[in-house]
Formats: C-alpha cells, structure tokens, sequence
C-alpha cells in the first residue's frame, strides 16, 4: 500500500459506554493506541469483533497488525478451570482476536501483541498462562512500573537494547510458553516480560507491558517499519 503502512488494532466491544447524552455498546480503544502508531509513522484502523471467518480478509487488508491490551484470557482456551481472581470472560474478542493472530501468522504480516495480546499470541500457539501474579499492577485502574531486560540477541533486543523501566498493568502472565516463541525480555521476578518468534518466521512481537501509556516509540516504530516503507 503506498504511503504510511496501514496498522490494524483489536478492540474492546463494551455494552454500556457513556459519552455525552448516550449510553450504547460501543467499540472502544484507549486512544494511546492509535496516537502511538502514528507516532510511529502509520495509519491506524480499529479492529473490533467480528466473525472468525473473516479474519483472513481483514489481515490481507492490513500492512501490521496490533492486539490490544483488555480483560483476561478465559481459561478454556488453555485447558485451565478460571481462578478466583481471573475475570470474567470477553468471548467475542477471545474468538476474533485469535482468529486475527491466526490469519497474521500464516500470511507473514507483522504482528505485535500488548499484554493480553501477547498472551493470547502464547496461548494460539499452545501456551498456557499464570492466572494471578502480584507486583505487577499498582491498584485497580492505576498503571504501575518496572524495570524490563531484554534478551540479547533477540528481536526485542535489536530493537530496545538496555534495561528498560516500562509502564505495567496486568495480573496475568506467561506460564508454559508456546510452540516456537522465545522469551526475549523479563522482570526482576523473572516473569516473561516480552516473546517473540524467530526472525524466520516473520516479524512477531508480544510485550506484557503497555507502550502505549508510555514515551517511547521504537517498538511500535519497528512493527511499522516492519509492515512497509514509513
């Protein structure tokens, strides 16, 4: 596509949001989101739920694609029983977003996943997740911090190379790891903090933390420089 490179991102489907004098269901997206990739130098297009069946068509559409940060993975997906502090579950994204993810990977468009993205992209190559941890969420609705280190020699690394104090807000995370994913950043406690897939399978990304709600542009800058000339 020529000019800047046209960046998909998943959505929240809510049934009750409010502006003005409306309260609908509508299709919603923090706009650090799209402000990010353009910051990034690309095109944002909002991605909300549809039929699996046409995930396909929507990524042959598409020059790079994000999946969104939201609420937890239902545990089915994984073969899990929910927890007690695991939330209730988000169907109709979980459907489509693993749909989307399928679609990126067989038609090699480049692909990044935050938080829950990255761990729905763990879970569509058969990963399983953590259904709580503590310390990596401040209180609910506050974004926390810590520091990440990159794995050196990986994607991530190439592209954040030091020690990064990334913004952070999940209670989740990355139990067994998915089939051919490499874990390419951590936390202090060891969690899985970012995973990847070999350079051969394409440009494949998940972050755990959330760029959006930060400064720092060069992840997204790098799916968009991935996806086509900027």
């Amino acid at each position: 596509m020529a000019g800047r490179p046209l960046i998909g991102v998943s959505t929240y489907l809510e049934s009750g949001a409010r502006w003005g004098v409306w309260e609908l269901e509508a299709a919603l997206l923090p706009a650090g989101y799209p402000r990010l990739v353009q910051r990034a130098g690309g095109l944002a297009a909002m991605l909300p739920p549809d039929a699996p069946e046409h995930a396909a068509a929507t990524v042959a559409r598409l020059d790079g694609l994000v999946i969104a940060g939201g609420p937890d993975v239902e545990p089915v997906r994984y073969g899990a029983e929910p927890g007690p502090r695991t939330g209730p579950p988000a169907r109709a994204r979980d459907t489509w977003e693993l749909a989307l993810i399928e679609a990126a990977l067989a038609a090699r468009v480049p692909l990044l996943g935050v938080c829950r993205g990255m761990q729905l992209l763990n879970v569509a190559l058969g990963g399983t997740l953590v259904q709580h941890i503590e310390g990596h969420a401040e209180a609910v609705g506050v974004f926390g911090g810590h520091p990440v280190k990159p794995v050196p020699g990986t994607l991530y690394a190439s592209v954040v190379p030091e020690e990064m104090f990334v913004p952070t807000y999940h209670h989740q995370a990355v139990d067994r790891i998915g089939a051919g994913l490499v874990p390419s950043a951590h936390a202090a406690d060891g969690t899985v903090e970012a995973l990847e897939l070999p350079s051969g399978a394409g440009w494949v990304l998940g972050v755990q933390w959330h760029p959006e709600m930060g400064e720092d542009v060069r992840v997204m800058r790098a799916l968009v420089e991935a996806s086509g000339p900027v």
